[in-house]
């Protein structure tokens, strides 16, 4: 394409991957449509025209639909047609199935986007009409349409990888919900003993000291007073080597032991209750960051077996938190540009333009939300500690800042004082966003060219000529 041509790299890069989708979908060839479930799967065979040639439904779990999906391709040949495309939705597990059913055939294979499925089938006859049946030739007439992509064939390192992830997020999770719990019940049980740390649920020593006082004391703190702080303290050494610590803080013990006989705030017909269910919450928190810890340290090592542990060397970014982002992206080479990874990930700027008409912009919030919220995760300590996303920070929200500096300065009303504030909590907002999608650049950049660490090419600066 000449440069008179008006077509952008954004054009050139979306007419390469139709023609690629076009190569695997050829306009004289046959897709044959399956809607997977777990016991019933449906099947039809269309032509270019969308006209359905044959179809079937068969009883059978995924991984046995070998017959079918012979009878399919044998039914497209019978009509004269030489090429035979599958096409399915990525439905749990059973995708991949079909995925290794097609490969043993050498037939290809395109999934389609539930969402796309879910606004086709609005489209269509402007209904929610839903059945198995009609499902399987709205499937082919996307695939048709090349509203489809290629499914990532995943080898097992990978695999792995995905898999400790998504059991990851769900550890990270169940450990937030125990927390939750805990500050709530202490809240009525036991109010002050959460004051006497800065931090109380993140401190070993004082989970520890928590775990010694809610099973020993029987609803009654006040009964472990007897012991002596010193004794206390030494029940505390011992009972925190099970929550990861290495050595037990002495004022935080002593000022949990000076509360064992406070009882401000405390509903005293529930306590006992309470303390009790306290207990067990710290000892399903202290099961699940046990195996949150053996989790990313396997997770670590599945990143190093990849070749890809110099991602841990951008500061503010660990390891663990590398690969619990490339848990969810697959592998990068995948995506046609770092743009397609952002997108994929739903942080991609969404505008809302038409003609002398411009609303505000934001995310388009349609990607992979377990990928944003990893890359969301990750991002938060690296405003503090990267260099370059820190300043990338600083210059994005300087603006906001001097904005309510000016409104305050001015003595302005409460009215414009409290939008300029909420303006400049919207631009922090934003300036978090973008970091993030730098983040998922600067992975993309470091894995596609097999590069390590750059701060300057990270900032976007040059190096000087020599």
């Amino acid at each position: 394409m000449g440069k008179g041509s008006g077509t952008t790299r954004g054009d050139r890069r979306r007419n390469a991957r139709r023609e690629r989708l076009r190569g695997l979908l050829p306009r004289d060839g046959a897709v044959v449509g399956i809607d997977l479930a777990e016991d019933k799967q449906a099947i039809a065979v269309v032509d270019h025209d969308v006209r359905v040639l044959a179809r079937k439904t068969v009883r059978v779990k995924a991984f046995r639909l070998d017959e079918a999906l012979d009878w399919a391709v044998a039914q497209a040949r019978a009509r004269g047609f030489a090429a035979v495309t599958v096409a399915c939705e990525p439905t749990g597990p059973r995708w991949l199935q079909v995925q290794r059913l097609c490969a043993e055939r050498g037939l290809a294979l395109v999934c389609i986007q539930p969402l796309v499925s879910h606004i086709a089938r609005e489209q269509q006859d402007y209904t929610t009409h839903k059945s198995d049946e009609s499902d399987c030739v709205m499937i082919a007439r996307l695939a048709l349409e090349l509203h489809c992509y290629v499914p990532e064939e995943l080898d097992e390192a990978w695999a792995q990888l995905r898999h400790l992830g998504r059991r990851r997020a769900q550890l990270i999770t169940a450990g937030t919900a125990s927390v939750q719990r805990v500050r709530d019940f202490l809240s009525v049980a036991w109010p002050v003993v959460t004051g006497t740390c800065a931090y109380p649920l993140e401190s070993t020593t004082w989970l520890a000291a928590l775990q010694v006082v809610t099973s020993r004391c029987g609803g009654d703190p006040s009964r472990l007073a007897e012991m002596g702080p010193e004794a206390f303290t030494a029940l505390v050494r011992d009972a925190q080597r099970g929550w990861g610590g290495q050595k037990a803080w002495g004022p935080i013990c002593r000022r949990v032991f000076a509360a064992l006989t406070e009882t401000e705030g405390v509903v005293l017909s529930c306590r006992r209750g309470l303390l009790r269910r306290v207990a067990d919450e710290l000892g399903d928190l202290q099961r699940t960051r046990g195996q949150l810890r053996a989790v990313e340290a396997d997770m670590v090592a599945v990143l190093a077996e990849l070749g890809l542990a110099r991602l841990a060397d951008i500061p503010g970014l660990t390891a663990a938190g590398a690969a619990a982002i490339l848990a969810e992206t697959g592998g990068p080479r995948r995506y046609d540009s770092s743009s397609s990874l952002v997108k994929h990930a739903g942080l991609s700027p969404a505008e809302n333009a038409s003609g002398a008409s411009a609303g505000q912009a934001h995310i388009s919030r349609r990607g992979r939300p377990a990928l944003r919220l990893a890359v969301w995760r990750a991002v938060w300590p690296m405003l503090q500690y990267n260099p370059v996303m820190a300043a990338k920070y600083a210059a994005m929200t300087r603006a906001a800042g001097a904005a309510a500096d000016a409104a305050a300065a001015a003595d302005a009303g409460s009215r414009q004082v409290s939008a300029a504030a909420a303006a400049a909590r919207a631009r922090r907002a934003k300036a978090r966003v973008a970091c993030a999608a730098s983040l998922l650049r600067w992975i993309y950049s470091m894995v596609v060219h097999d590069t390590s660490w750059d701060a300057a090419a990270a900032s976007g600066c040059q190096p000087e000529a020599a």
